[in-house]
């Protein structure tokens, strides 16, 4: 399974800016005893008000000294890349491929270093929609998505500083479970929650669903959810036009779950985190509207997978992604940046 070289590389656009854009593409990696993670991204924001800019972001995160969140913002039209046909992006001194991943962000006090090999690929990319046309600029839903390397691995150091005159943690990252993802549209989703695991108690395991309410004109829409798994080898992708709606998902400030079937297989999935797990981001909307990301890389994770043979396969996480965006302020999450 290959993803369509167009869907990895730049999206933006002729009319895109008038419309109203953001785009990114991502990299998380996991330690794999669990307490730490390493979360970068490269961005693109446009709206029809101004010129459009490029963002790099980075977080780290810790559950013993605590995250540490970073974040730079250029004009789209300096010191940055971004490839067509492959994942080949650069912001800021701030790279990602599917290669390599390399970058320092200083905000303040605070400074992320990292210098990462990235691969090979373990598992078969996740190509998110089960129709191609779903991905043509003016189809629904207006927000795309794709997950090239859905599980590698990284070795290399990260370097997280937290203050002025400390001197910066060093973490040497060997062999840690990664994933690479490229999403982009007219806005973020009205409310949805995004989550991914390749860090099981289950070897070869990996997860990815998303859950989303979008706005068709004055309404929103019921909720939606997908799902993918990959098993040694197989997949599972609970996405088809006559199985997708027996997928239930349901997502609150601090959890999200969900129960599918596809192909024979039956799937039900939790994944929840406590408040200090998360580290809030403000993610702007072309429509000036604010979409609050509630983001954790430390998630606790139960998944139990009924496969079509029978067999049962249950698998638990300390160190799942979970991101839930809401509109609302009321959240309860310290705000990053």
């Amino acid at each position: 399974m290959n993803v369509p070289p167009e869907l990895l590389g730049l999206r933006f656009g002729s009319g895109a800016q008038e419309r109203g854009h953001v785009e990114s593409w991502f990299l998380k990696a996991n330690d794999p005893n669990g307490p730490r993670a390493l979360w970068v991204r490269c961005t693109i924001f446009a709206n029809a008000s101004s010129p459009p800019v490029a963002e790099a972001w980075a977080i780290a995160f810790d559950r013993g000294r605590g995250h540490v969140a970073t974040k730079s913002t250029v004009p789209f039209d300096r010191n940055v890349r971004f490839g067509r046909g492959t994942v080949d992006v650069a912001v800021d001194g701030c790279s990602l491929s599917l290669g390599h991943a390399k970058g320092a962000i200083a905000n303040g006090q605070r400074e992320l270093r990292w210098d990462l090999r990235v691969g090979p690929a373990l598992a078969a990319p996740i190509v998110h929609f089960p129709r191609r046309g779903m991905y043509e600029e003016d189809s629904l839903p207006h927000s795309k998505l794709v997950t090239p390397l859905s599980d590698g691995r990284v070795n290399g150091v990260v370097e997280v500083k937290r203050s002025h005159g400390e001197a910066p943690d060093r973490w040497d990252v060997s062999e840690w479970p990664a994933m690479i993802g490229h999403n982009w549209g007219r806005g973020h989703a009205h409310l949805y929650a995004w989550t991914h695991c390749n860090v099981w108690s289950v070897p070869g395991l990996v997860f990815e669903a998303i859950s989303a309410r979008v706005r068709v004109g004055p309404v929103l829409s019921p909720m939606a959810t997908m799902a993918f798994v990959r098993l040694e080898g197989q997949r599972f992708d609970l996405t088809s036009v006559a199985e997708l709606p027996k997928n239930r998902g349901n997502i609150s400030l601090r959890r999200w779950e969900m129960t599918g079937e596809a192909g024979g297989a039956k799937l039900t999935c939790e994944m929840a985190a406590e408040t200090d797990d998360f580290v809030g981001l403000h993610y702007a909307n072309p429509s000036g509207k604010m979409t609050y990301c509630l983001n954790s890389k430390l998630a606790r994770a139960h998944l139990d997978l009924r496969l079509p043979s029978g067999e049962q396969i249950v698998a638990t996480s300390r160190a799942a992604a979970l991101e839930i965006a809401t509109r609302g302020r009321g959240h309860g999450v310290k705000m990053y940046v």
